[in-house]
């Protein structure tokens, strides 16, 4: 009841920032120097309390233990796709689309907003302040909102993470009524928050319910709907500005965001989750929905996940360092050319001779020539996660190489700019969604939110540092440079991946997890006994233990145990 209260909270407070807006029709929507009246007021009061009290309503009720039971879920990735799957398919892919349109919808709005406050920009050079500052904010909103979000997904489970994103979609959408350039710009980092946090969250829970032979193709798949909200932001810029101005970009939020909170009903919440929180009853039932159910817990399974701290400080720590490192040196490096090269897309060919309307059409179309493409990188992530990875790196990184070679002079044949685009536009949306499936497979259930959340968080703190670069105007981004600094680091990425990244095709997480990440935790106890049946003593707690000179190694003889609390298994 409350979540559905701050529901009606918010939604109520963004509709009280659109009189404003249409008042402000007779301008062409320009509302620079118009102040907030009484319902625009009253309407962010509304969402400030609203976002608190659904926020509160999402929270657990009473803490869970997190050295809860482990039990295995085995015969989920042995079970077969079946309507629960579909609909948790669809969901998540509108979920991606609508995350990924916030971000993206920076590049489009930069143009209008740098012309309405008179905002210094590649097309507006003698301009005060830079333009840059508002995608900047964005920017670093999701780079904290990818950091905190994977926090949250493994604190308060993957469902709950994502219907608050939902509800902050809703309410930050009002960045496109703000009078106020300085407005936009604190709008702005909310929005970022929320939309950090969607996409690792919705990996996370898409790799704990997809069985694992059809689970990466899938994850990749859904991930590549980073193309299509590219495409659907193009033809929104293309269709919608000429007539309601750039706001209206933003105001799309508002029905998007509501429809992905109702179809959120569809989304059940990740049985392995809660397993690892000793919510058995409840992962009992969601399996039930998928036709899957608890099987005996592998004793090698228990040593490596019991050696797993639930903190960001054990993405460092071995056995999962190495990784950890490939893949934030790999998002750094995608972030850099999405925020880059990317990013001023759209200002650098209208300063090329390109309309509005002309550049927006060159985006749209080669983002929907390289769509279909997303097909076969599924089809090849189904054959090698690792090389997939490797290899879409590589490519990437040969495109952005082409236009540092060429430079400005690639925009005088329109049939050359419109094949040399697919590669970075859709290149780019293919490695996040592989990057995403990846960090979503390779950690344990008790960080594997946190993984995600320092991937997708590193893909965007490269747009942080290079916005923040044209910010202060030390570099002028243009084609040519754009190209040369997202293909540095791209470029020793692909060659760091090579040595560290493992494979991952058609292993279930849990095999992943002791196979080539819990060598390092060899020789470690295996925590308390079993019930005699394969699954731990819930509750049980050693106090001190020394090793067995008898045993194999890794074997250990407990000293004492304590007495479970009554009623406990």
């Amino acid at each position: 009841m409350a979540f559905w209260l701050g529901t009606v909270l918010v939604t109520v407070g963004t509709v009280l920032h659109l009189p404003m807006y249409v008042e402000a029709a007779e301008m062409h929507y320009r509302m620079a120097g118009m102040k907030m009246d009484a319902a625009m007021l009253a309407g962010m009061g509304l969402i400030v309390i609203g976002s608190v009290v659904a926020a509160w309503g999402l929270v657990p009720r009473r803490a869970v233990h997190e050295r809860a039971a482990l039990l295995k879920v085995r015969a989920l990735d042995d079970a077969g796709i079946g309507a629960t799957h579909v609909g948790l398919l669809l969901v998540l892919a509108a979920a991606v689309t609508i995350d990924v349109m916030k971000p993206t919808t920076l590049a489009f709005v930069a143009p209008g907003v740098a012309e309405e406050y008179g905002l210094r920009s590649p097309g507006h050079p003698d301009g005060g302040v830079p333009v840059a500052l508002l995608p900047l904010s964005g920017i670093t909103g999701t780079v904290l909102g990818s950091l905190i979000w994977g926090w949250l997904g493994d604190r308060m489970g993957r469902r709950a993470a994502m219907l608050l994103a939902g509800i902050l979609f809703v309410g930050t959408s009002v960045c496109g009524t703000m009078p106020s350039f300085w407005w936009n710009v604190i709008m702005c980092f909310v929005m970022g928050l929320s939309a950090g946090g969607m996409l690792p969250v919705a990996f996370t829970l898409l790799s704990e319910t997809i069985p694992a032979r059809h689970r990466g193709w899938l994850m990749v798949l859904i991930g590549g709907d980073v193309a299509g909200a590219y495409v659907l932001t193009s033809w929104a810029s293309e269709a919608l500005t000429p007539t309601y101005g750039w706001r209206v970009l933003w105001l799309i939020g508002i029905p998007t965001g509501v429809l992905f909170i109702f179809l959120a009903r569809w989304v059940p919440e990740s049985p392995r989750y809660l397993l690892s929180v000793g919510k058995e009853d409840e992962a009992r039932k969601v399996l039930a929905r998928y036709h899957a159910e608890i099987v005996s817990i592998d004793r090698s399974e228990l040593a490596a996940e019991e050696t797993v701290g639930s903190r960001y400080s054990q993405l460092l720590r071995q056995p999962f360092l190495g990784l950890t490192a490939v893949l934030a040196l790999l998002g750094a490096g995608i972030g850099l050319m999405l925020y880059g090269f990317q990013m001023w897309l759209p200002s650098n060919l209208r300063q090329l001779g390109y309309d509005g309307v002309s550049a927006d059409r060159v985006l749209r179309d080669s983002a929907l020539i390289g769509f279909p493409l997303n097909l076969a990188v599924a089809y090849l992530y189904h054959r090698s996660t690792r090389w997939t990875l490797i290899g879409l790196s590589a490519l990437v990184t040969a495109a952005l190489l082409v236009f540092t070679v060429l430079g400005d002079s690639v925009a005088e044949n329109r049939v050359v700019l419109h094949a040399l685009l697919v590669i970075p536009i859709w290149g780019s949306s293919s490695v996040v969604a592989v990057l995403s499936a990846y960090a979503a497979e390779v950690y344990p259930t008790r960080i594997r939110s946190r993984g995600g959340g320092l991937a997708a968080g590193m893909t965007k703190a490269g747009g942080v540092l290079i916005l923040a670069t044209v910010a202060a105007a030390v570099a002028t981004p243009s084609l040519r440079a754009t190209a040369a600094i997202g293909a540095a680091p791209m470029a020793l990425a692909t060659a760091a991946a090579i040595v560290v990244a493992v494979e991952t095709r058609r292993r279930s997480l849990e095999d992943i997890t002791v196979g080539e990440l819990g060598g390092a935790c060899r020789g470690r106890p295996a925590g308390p006994p079993d019930d005699g049946g394969g699954r731990r003593v819930r509750a049980a707690r050693r106090v001190g233990s020394r090793p067995d000179r008898s045993a194999p190694r890794g074997g250990w003889r407990p000293l004492r145990w304590r007495r479970p609390d009554p009623g406990t298994r």
